[in-house]
């Protein structure tokens, strides 16, 4: 467990090679500080060593980035660039013998009272509240998007020769791509980041039960593994276990809400949260005159106000739009199973965890 004296959260974190792996590709993570922390799982991919390094790689670019960043970013930001800066630092390495090598993530960030959640790949996440258990991510892989196509039932995809086809990864490309949202936390959640040797193995209603035992969370993870492990074992197993002691209240800043059309690239997810600086000097400048204006003119003055009214609501119209179009620009990209281009057919044969 990992727990610091001031911390409202316990954590607990396990990996495990399997029954049927001689490698563990597997990594965890989970580093807290007085007003949250971080977690995260990676799951390796590229064979012989090459799925550990990237694992590792990636998760130690994510936790310097994340904290380096601290002061100058908020949190969403700090863990959209830190998702980015792993993908680089596993791209930089996949030369020579490493070609090929990639590895799937998620990452928890923890504000205060707020989550934010980064995800690439089918590693997931899991809230455990009031006794509901909720999937917090959606896989990026082709099985996946078979299923939500309806043409694969859950229990046909969990036995598929290709449920480990991923159709998005860190060190794919230069730019990552990826889903980020935030959500509010409450005192009783319990938060579960697991690899798909866990969550494509344990049954979810067995998940909902074995979290509902409320053992301490190292243990809880033990437990999950175990029961991996009964069932086979075939894959890597990794478990982060994260309890909500207090209720904490929401930081100042807005949580970036969830998009339910996939991953998109990181550039798109940080122009969305930053807005439009042009756009907002110009409304400052609008609302600047109209004061000046109606000031001098107070005959006109209600004309004035009215035009600027105008005027700045067709600002924001034109910024909404603007902000939709590059989000729709970044989709077609973004999602390699999406539209026409959907097949019944993997994409890519290599990506196999």
């Amino acid at each position: 467990m990992r727990r610091s004296a001031t911390s409202p959260l316990l954590s607990g974190l396990l990996t495990d090679t399997g029954r049927q792996r001689s490698i563990n590709e597997d990594a965890g993570l989970a580093v807290e500080s007085a007003q949250g922390g971080l977690y995260a799982v990676a799951d390796g991919m590229g064979g012989h060593a090459a799925g550990e390094l990237a694992a590792n790689l990636a998760l130690d670019a994510l936790g310097n980035t994340f904290l380096q960043g601290k002061n100058r970013r908020r949190p969403p930001e700090r863990l959209a660039e830190a998702v980015q800066a792993a993908n680089m630092e596993v791209m930089r390495h996949a030369v020579g013998e490493y070609v090929g090598m990639g590895t799937t993530l998620v990452a928890l960030a923890i504000d205060r009272g707020a989550a934010i959640l980064a995800h690439v790949g089918d590693s997931r996440a899991y809230l455990l509240r009031g006794g509901e258990l909720t999937r917090l991510t959606e896989d990026h892989s082709w099985v996946a998007e078979q299923v939500r196509l309806g043409n694969l039932t859950e229990a046909e995809a969990r036995d598929h020769q290709w449920r480990s086809v991923v159709s998005n990864a860190l060190g794919g490309e230069e730019r990552v791509r990826l889903e980020l949202y935030g959500f509010p936390l409450r005192r009783g959640d319990r938060l579960l980041l697991c690899s798909d040797g866990l969550s494509g193995v344990v049954e979810e209603q067995d998940l909902r039960v074995m979290l509902g035992w409320r053992l301490p969370p190292e243990l809880t993870a033990q437990r999950l593994i175990d029961a991996a492990n009964a069932l086979g074992g075939p894959d890597n197993v990794t478990a982060v276990i994260i309890d909500v002691g207090a209720q904490q209240p929401m930081p100042s800043y807005s949580l970036p809400p969830r998009q339910n059309d996939g991953p998109v690239y990181v550039d798109v997810l940080l122009g969305l949260r930053r807005g439009s600086s042009p756009a907002v000097y110009l409304a400052l400048a609008l609302v600047y005159f109209a004061l000046m204006g109606a000031l001098l003119f107070q005959e006109e003055r209600t004309l004035i106000l009215l035009v600027t009214a105008v005027l700045l609501v067709g600002l924001l119209g034109w910024v909404t739009r603007c902000n939709r179009l590059k989000l729709r620009r970044a989709l077609p990209d973004a999602l390699p199973l999406g539209g026409s281009a959907r097949s019944s057919e993997p994409p890519d044969r290599q990506n196999l965890n």
